[in-house]
């Protein structure tokens, strides 16, 4: 752990997270649990939310309660496989503004091409998480978190299932003001750019597609 990048140990994550990586694990199940650990992710990169008092009436007695203070935070799903976070995390945050950006990775140069950008209003005033399964090469988030800093956002966050090393430092070097929050750091890219162990493509296994 360190001021950029924050692995989640808590053991349902470690658990969950084994169960996903199997490679006969059904596209369901993947699902599901891709659902279930981004609940305990965005627990931890929503631990120091700005926080407020409100006067409210409990049934027994008046008080101070504590609430969130500012405006609706905004999620951001990196298309497609960024869709499998942004549900589970929208069960948590329901009242969260959501914006899309859509992004491929070019197979053989490993480049992002980017076909959709659609964000909230007034993104200098939200705390803005993205979010994507998987940081790889790190050159699709660099690209995703640019575009969002161009759209005004200035408190951004990233959260990914999976992290390699060299997409950590990519991050790092290009956005050194986003911290990152993953379930685990792995060892390292393959020559086609896949994170090792890895769990293979995240939406591939997600969608049931090839």
């Amino acid at each position: 752990m360190t001021d950029h990048l924050t692995v989640v140990d808590h053991p349902l994550v470690a658990h969950k997270l084994t169960v996903m990586r199997e490679k006969d694990t059904s596209t369901a199940s993947f699902r599901q649990l891709l659902r279930e650990i981004s609940l305990l992710l965005a627990y931890e990169i929503t631990r120091d939310l700005p926080v407020t008092t409100k006067r409210i009436e409990t049934p027994m007695c008046p008080m101070d309660a504590p609430t969130i203070e500012g405006k609706k935070l905004a999620l951001i799903s990196i298309l497609r496989a960024g869709n499998g976070l942004l549900d589970g995390i929208l069960e948590l945050i329901p009242a969260a503004r959501v914006g899309f950006v859509g992004l491929y990775r070019d197979e053989e140069t490993l480049e992002p091409v980017e076909y959709y950008f659609k964000v909230p209003t007034h993104l200098e005033d939200r705390l803005t998480i993205a979010v994507d399964p998987m940081l790889a090469t790190g050159n699709s988030s660099v690209a995703a978190v640019q575009k969002l800093k161009d759209a005004g956002a200035k408190d951004i966050r990233f959260l990914c299932l999976l992290a390699s090393p060299e997409g950590v430092q990519r991050m790092k070097e290009a956005h050194p003001d986003v911290p990152i929050v993953t379930a685990a750091l792995d060892s390292h890219l393959n020559e086609k750019g896949y994170i090792v162990p890895g769990l293979g493509d995240a939406g591939d296994r997600m969608f049931g597609t090839k």
